[in-house]
């Protein structure tokens, strides 16, 4: 069968078996289509029928968790671990717990997770798990009592040598935290099954900021490719998060200005560059909205969620140089990749999973803006993760610097995979494919070498 041909039917099959997951497929589609050039020059990839071994998860475990609320009433969500792929390595993937979380948001996000894991050059698998809990206005002690019952069965599933999963979106140090010592309630063992967990009990420095600050490493890279550096550029951030926090930080420390942030509700506009004491005052401290951001800077302005461009979002039609999309998938559209083009944007960095419409990316593509894909230019949290599992199987802890001198080398050494992979399967400046086939090639090789498992 013609590789195309062998695309299409892998992809068909997905559509068939895992209906209604749209982001999946969406997820699924990119990297399948850009690695026709690799299974046209190598076809041991189809004779071993490596795609269809790897669209499907190892394991899937969907769990109910039944928690108590304040006013003592049992309240019921769903809990999800994807296991997608251990050919590397123990599985590794954030949980995130938001109320837009079903099978196929986890499912894509594990799926992204393989290849950008096997980018970062360690030893890791792919993975990811959460549930539709929504820890916005609920107490401490709520969140607490949902992260000891989701733990009451994750902890099945989990170990340092298996499974060792992170934060994500509203997973913090605080749900960590809770998740951990429920864990060592249950087993009675203190192990390094989590990472982001807090300095004083075994995290690493760096692991908060890594996403963030991997990011912005690796658009530097791309942009010093070019002939271009950060310092000096105009940058527009999405999100209030961990990345968009920890992105915003390390530009203004490399002499970027980043003039916006962005939350449920609306978008801060700060032309002088956004305060980071004020910004993790507001969301790390406080847990407020970002209209207090405004209240706070005068010179600022703030933009509400109904004031947003029709089909697209108010901090995509701010005029930049780089674009950094750090809030959650497909939140930049194609109208807004037709804003940062007339604006005059040279770079789209995707600091989140998915973050990029197809349709936007092609636009972008076809005017000429350099992109950076999300499995390359996010990887930093997870490869600190992993460096976090070092020092915790070893018994070490890392200086915040040697920790940052890491993450900038294995960013830089993901350009370079993902630039030099580009060229050689003839899409010279194509990051995606660059990444796609190097990811999936380091992946299948390793599936070829230890059989039909």
């Amino acid at each position: 069968m013609p590789a195309r041909e062998y695309i299409e039917a892998v992809l068909h099959e997905i559509q068939v078996h895992s209906p209604g997951q749209v982001e999946f497929y969406q997820a699924a589609e990119e990297v399948l289509h850009s690695l026709l050039p690799l299974l046209e020059e190598e076809p041991k990839y189809m004779d071993q029928n490596i795609l269809r071994r790897i669209v499907v998860p190892e394991r899937t475990i969907i769990f109910r968790v039944i928690w108590t609320d304040d006013a003592g009433k049992p309240r019921i969500n769903l809990g999800y671990r994807v296991q997608f792929s251990s050919t590397l390595g123990p599985y590794k993937g954030g949980l995130r717990f938001h109320p837009s979380v079903n099978l196929g948001i986890i499912k894509f996000l594990g799926f992204e997770q393989i290849f950008k894991n096997a980018l970062t050059g360690l030893s890791i698998g792919g993975a990811k798990g959460g549930s539709n809990f929504d820890p916005k206005g609920k107490s401490d002690n709520e969140v607490m009592r949902f992260c000891q019952a989701f733990m009451n069965e994750l902890y099945r599933h989990i170990g340092q040598t298996h499974d060792v999963p992170a934060g994500d979106i509203g997973v913090g140090a605080r749900e960590i935290g809770y998740l951990f010592g429920q864990y060592k309630k249950l087993t009675g063992r203190f192990e390094g099954i989590l990472t982001g967990k807090n300095l004083r009990w075994g995290g690493s420095n760096t692991r908060r900021e890594a996403t963030g600050y991997g990011s912005v490493y690796f658009a530097e890279n791309l942009l010093n490719a070019h002939g271009e550096e950060i310092k000096g550029k105009i940058c527009t951030v999405s999100g209030a998060g961990n990345v968009a926090i920890y992105t915003i930080e390390k530009l203004r420390s490399m002499g970027a200005v980043p003039v916006s942030c962005s939350d449920s509700k609306g978008t801060v506009h700060h032309p002088g560059g956004i305060n980071v004491e004020t910004l993790k005052a507001i969301k790390e401290v406080n847990r407020g909205s970002l209209e207090e951001y405004a209240r706070l800077h005068p010179d600022a302005t703030y933009i509400p969620l109904h004031e947003y461009p029709e089909g697209g979002h108010a901090v995509w039609n701010i005029p930049c140089d780089v674009a950094f999309p750090s809030a959650t998938q497909n939140e930049l559209t194609l109208v807004d990749a037709r804003h940062l083009v007339s604006n005059g944007c040279q770079l789209v960095n995707e600091g989140a999973n998915m973050p990029t419409t197809p349709e936007a990316i092609n636009y972008l593509q076809k005017h000429g803006v350099l992109f950076g894909p999300a499995k390359a230019a996010n990887a930093g949290g997870v490869a600190v993760s992993q460096l976090e599992m070092a020092q915790n199987a070893s018994m070490e802890h890392w200086s915040f610097a040697e920790v940052d001198t890491r993450l900038f080398a294995i960013m830089k050494n993901i350009f370079d995979t993902a630039h030099t992979t580009a060229e050689a399967y003839g899409s010279p400046g194509n990051l995606i494919v660059g990444a796609n086939i190097a990811g999936f090639k380091k992946v299948a090789d390793a599936m070829i070498d230890q059989g039909a498992v």
